[in-house]
């Protein structure tokens, strides 16, 4: 699986293909694909999703 970003060119939307998926599956310029899409939810900040906002106390154990 591969995300990618849609753009908008001209009046069109395009999602380019990512090099590595393009070598994998040897597409050629030209070729019919099957596209299945669904979209993806982006929010909080990855890793950082759902941590509890600093301290006080966190600020002084920083600098210690």
């Amino acid at each position: 699986m591969s995300l990618a970003k849609v753009r908008k060119v001209g009046g069109s939307l395009v999602v380019t293909l990512p090099k590595e998926l393009v070598e994998s599956k040897k597409i050629r310029e030209g070729e019919i694909v099957n596209v299945d899409i669904r979209k993806v939810r982006m929010d909080g900040f990855g890793i950082f999703k759902g941590m509890s906002s600093f301290t006080a106390g966190d600020e002084m154990k920083a600098h210690e």
